[in-house]
């Protein structure tokens, strides 16, 4: 009787031990996912990626029929938005952008020289002087309520505090020009600046007798990518004390021009403000990049008599502007809008500023 029950037990546990043997993915016969996500964090190493979600094959072959662009090929191009001014957009602005950004540009990280005795967001109205004053008729700068400045090594040793209280809302300061010239100045007035509150932006010299991809890669070099900082501009017009005298045609000279901005637009998430003056508007620009912002040079008369038609962001009204703050003369500009549209426009995350 007990070696007939004790049969039946050990054959129970037996199988009972078999079952243990396998785990529950074995089971479930569970196999890796196939599936990828195109936002792959590009802190893993690509040799790692590999091992852990291999690449399907289809996706392999379409990644290697990808032509690669030449040094002045828009490979940006396409159909770009044409906001109204001011207008809240809440679609994604300017040339097409890769569908996985960076999660550090949607995302800013706290400034480096944050100081939060500093009140960032307060319009200072203007106190400037000027050695040449112009009597503008019926609209002047005064009717405008956000003021501003741009710099370069011309004006020394800034005090940037002083300058802020004086009416410095806005600076664009001077950061590189052509492919090899960094402003001597640049990283001094660029940190100093963002310590005062001053919402700045940097500026690139653009050179005609280099090649635009160039001077991209040079400008993007010298000039952090910071998410609080105004949109990059270039600067174009003719100088005559230049060592390069091309004169190109104004499709050629449009031509580099996107080549330069596409590459910048893509890089700091901003599409670029254009900067001219009237001769070389008059020549160049007349009816292009109508959804770009301008910086309009217009130092005797209103830009709507000097531009007409054309749209701006930012008027410099005076080359001989002086001011607490700073030994020498100074350029002085204005913003179009009123301090809301001052406040939305420049607080925007990179990824939705674009023309106005």
């Amino acid at each position: 009787m007990r070696n007939k029950l004790l049969l039946p037990i050990v054959l129970g546990c037996l199988v009972m031990a078999g079952c243990r043997s396998s785990g529950p993915e074995e089971a479930l016969n569970i196999a890796p996912s196939q599936e990828i996500t195109n936002a792959v964090s590009p802190i893993t190493p690509p040799a790692a990626i590999a091992q852990v979600t291999p690449q399907p094959q289809v996706a392999q072959q379409a990644q290697e029929t990808v032509p690669t662009p030449q040094a002045h090929e828009l490979a940006w191009a396409g159909s770009a938005p044409h906001p109204q001014a001011f207008e809240t957009n809440t679609t994604q602005n300017g040339m097409p952008l890769p569908s996985a950004r960076p999660v550090a540009m949607m995302m800013p990280s706290q400034p480096e020289n944050f100081n939060p005795n500093i009140k960032r967001g307060r319009v200072f109205s203007q106190r400037f002087r000027d050695a040449k004053p112009i009597n503008f008729g019926r609209i002047t700068p005064q009717h405008h309520p956000v003021h501003g400045v741009d710099v370069s090594r011309w004006q020394g040793e800034i005090d940037w505090p002083k300058l802020r209280t004086q009416g410095a809302n806005f600076a664009y300061i001077k950061a590189t020009d052509g492919g090899d010239h960094l402003d001597p100045m640049f990283q001094t007035n660029w940190r100093r600046a963002k310590e005062a509150g001053v919402k700045r932006g940097a500026y690139h010299f653009f050179y005609w007798c280099r090649v635009a991809s160039e001077q991209a890669a040079w400008f993007i070099r010298n000039v952090p990518n910071d998410p609080d900082a105004l949109p990059p501009v270039i600067d174009v017009e003719y100088n005559h004390l230049s060592d390069c005298k091309r004169r190109l045609s104004p499709d050629k000279i449009r031509e580099k021009m996107q080549v330069f901005m596409d590459i910048l637009e893509k890089h700091y998430g901003k599409r670029p403000v254009i900067y001219t003056a009237p001769d070389f508007y008059k020549d160049n620009l007349q009816n292009a990049f109508l959804d770009y912002p301008f910086w309009l040079r217009s130092v005797a008369a209103h830009p709507s008599k000097v531009y007409p038609g054309r749209r701006w962001i930012f008027w410099q009204y005076s080359g001989s502007g002086l001011s607490q703050g700073v030994d020498e003369k100074i350029d002085l500009n204005v913003f179009s809008g009123n301090e809301e549209q001052w406040h939305r426009w420049s607080e925007q995350s990179p990824s939705r500023i674009a023309s106005r």
